[in-house]
C-alpha cells in the first residue's frame, strides 16, 4: 500500500510544473516522452517517461455515474538497489485495483478451514441455524 501511495505522489510531482519554469523549460526537461490527450468529456490518455527510468501511462474513460472517470494504466520505476518495480491498475466504481508482484498476498487458508466452510454450507442448505 505504501508503494501505491508513493507512486501516486511521484506521478503528481512529475506532472506538476515548477513555479520558476516556463512551458519551454518543461519540454527540455529530462522527459523522454510526454504525450497528453484530453477530449474534455472524460476520455483522455497520457504517457510520461523520464531519463531516470520512471514511467507512467493512464487511459481514462467516462464512468457509469455522472462525473465518474474510469482509469487504467501502469507505472514503473527502479528502486535504489536496482530492483525494477511495475504496477498496473484499474480505478473504477469498484475502487483502485493494483496488480504487481511487489504487492503482498494473503496467506492461503489452512485445509481444515475449507472443510469447515463446506460443512457450514451443507448446514445452511439443510436449514440448520445456530443462535
Amino acid at each position: 500500500m505504501k508503494l501505491v501511495v508513493l507512486a501516486c505522489l511521484l506521478a503528481v510531482a512529475l506532472a506538476a510544473p515548477r513555479p520558476e519554469e516556463t512551458e519551454d523549460d518543461l519540454e527540455t526537461e529530462d522527459a523522454l516522452e510526454d504525450e497528453r490527450q484530453d477530449s474534455g468529456d472524460g476520455n483522455f490518455n497520457w504517457a510520461i517517461e523520464t531519463e531516470n527510468g520512471i514511467a507512467m501511462s493512464v487511459i481514462g474513460t467516462p464512468g457509469a455515474e455522472k462525473g465518474q472517470v474510469n482509469m487504467e494504466g501502469s507505472y514503473r520505476l527502479t528502486f535504489p538497489d536496482g530492483t525494477p518495480a511495475e504496477v498496473s491498475f484499474i480505478a473504477n466504481e469498484f475502487g483502485f485495483q493494483p496488480e504487481s508482484d511487489l504487492l503482498p498476498t494473503p496467506h492461503p487458508l489452512p485445509p481444515h478451514v475449507h472443510e469447515l466452510l463446506r460443512i457450514a454450507e451443507e448446514q445452511r442448505a439443510a436449514g440448520i441455524t445456530f443462535e
